[in-house]
């Protein structure tokens, strides 16, 4: 990125470790500071961070032990800015190419702190990482909304599943009676219903007892016939009319009412029990819709949240986040071998603050040559600048820190290669 601010220049005395040191960074790729252990390799980051991240970094101890001059910082960037540390109180002074001069505000304005510091970003949980990065990208808070919203749903849907569950048990539990009313019977419509069939059948005796009548009056009437032919044929009439009457008459039997009276509370007991088993299956059904719902609202919270993602800009192609976990072409963090870790790292980082074009790294003598490469060539192919320590003094290094002193590598006697430049 053309509009990358980027050091191209530092010299640095007194500070921490430091005697003299000078350096002018490859612009693009790896600068690699090597030395052996305690020999001011990372007091020249130390003094970087502090020269242009203010005061935080500012080291405990800042002037170099035995030392009676106060430390001095001098970086030169790329937009010709001049960043100055001097003097007793080590004060802060930022000159622009025109002279006019500036303060850290004007540096906060192209330096990102994890770029001066990025094992913060290193030591971070696998879930802090991937929320740097939601955030980078600008849908950490909505995807920290459907998160919360699918584990609420998640959560509810649970306790559903769970009430569901015990809802069917219970009711495939209750006793189910086949033969017995769908509602309760009542002993007064019983009763009445018998005295009814009582009433009806007391009703059909009379009708007996008047066909008896008759018939007697008929036999009266045949035996004096003679006497009373007018009697005879009214009773004959009367008779007729009687059997007709009753010839297709049959009494009700209140046995089965009598024995539901009897059995009254034993069937309603029953009745209910059918009751409040349909109404168990009823509930467990409704629970069950319930669950099913929230099953559907689950998914397309899942969906909304895939979406969200697939259509975020990732700073680096192959960088993903999944489950909550960073990934990067399909490995976890710890997957991942100390090169894409630090190409990971530095992305997430540029991205926080395009306009800073540098990362400081410590402690890359834990790389291997071929993975030191390939970390170097990325970085070349980003347009990236990185000023790095290791602990070693071959022609990887672009200069040697010894005693606090700073001097160009020994070149080896077979290979001729620029120190630094990957």
């Amino acid at each position: 990125m053309d509009n990358q601010v980027k050091i191209t220049s530092l010299e640095l005395e007194n500070v921490k470790r430091i005697k003299a040191v000078q350096l002018a960074p490859a612009a693009n790729g790896l600068t690699v500071i090597g030395g052996n252990n305690r020999q001011g390799k990372t007091s020249v980051l130390d003094a970087i961070a502090w020269a242009l991240g203010g005061d935080r970094y500012k080291p405990t101890s800042p002037m170099r032990e035995g030392s009676t001059i106060p430390p001095r910082l001098r970086l030169e960037m790329n937009n010709g800015l001049v960043v100055e540390r001097s003097g007793k109180n080590s004060t802060l002074k930022v000159t622009d190419p025109t002279g006019r001069k500036g303060g850290q505000q004007l540096l906060n304005e192209f330096v990102e702190q994890l770029a001066l510091d990025i094992p913060t970003f290193v030591k971070m949980t696998d879930k802090e990482k991937s929320r740097k990065l939601l955030d980078i990208i600008g849908v950490g808070d909505k995807l920290f909304e459907l998160d919360n919203k699918e584990k609420s749903l998640y959560n509810r849907r649970l306790e559903i599943g769970r009430i569901a569950d015990q809802k069917a048990k219970y009711a495939k539990e209750m006793p189910m009676y086949a033969d017995v009313p769908k509602e309760p019977v009542s002993v007064s419509d019983l009763i009445r219903e018998q005295q009814d069939i009582l009433a009806r059948n007391g009703e059909n005796q009379r009708k007996r007892m008047h066909r008896d009548s008759a018939e007697r009056e008929y036999e009266e009437a045949v035996t004096a016939f003679e006497q009373a032919q007018r009697r005879l044929s009214e009773a004959r009439a009367a008779v007729e009319i009687a059997r007709k009457s009753a010839q297709d008459l049959v009494d009700e039997s209140t046995a089965e009412i009598e024995e539901s009276i009897q059995n009254i509370e034993s069937i309603n007991a029953k009745i209910r029990a059918n009751c409040e088993r349909e109404k168990a299956e009823l509930d467990a059904e409704e629970i069950k819709k319930q669950y099913d719902s929230l099953s559907a609202e689950i998914e397309e919270t899942r969906n909304a949240r895939t979406a969200l993602l697939n259509g975020a800009k990732m700073p680096l192609e192959g960088l993903e986040v999944k489950d909550g976990i960073l990934t990067y072409n399909g490995a976890a963090w710890d997957c991942m071998s100390g090169a894409e870790q630090l190409i990971v790292s530095t992305s997430i980082v540029r991205e926080l603050n395009p306009k800073c074009g540098f990362v400081l790294l410590d402690g890359l003598e834990q790389m291997d040559m071929p993975t030191l490469e390939k970390f170097g060539q990325w970085l070349q192919q980003e347009g990236l600048q990185a000023i790095a320590t290791r602990v070693s003094t071959g022609e990887e290094c672009s200069i040697i820190i010894e005693d606090g002193l700073s001097h160009e590598p020994v070149a080896p006697q077979t290979k001729t290669w620029k120190a630094g430049v990957f």
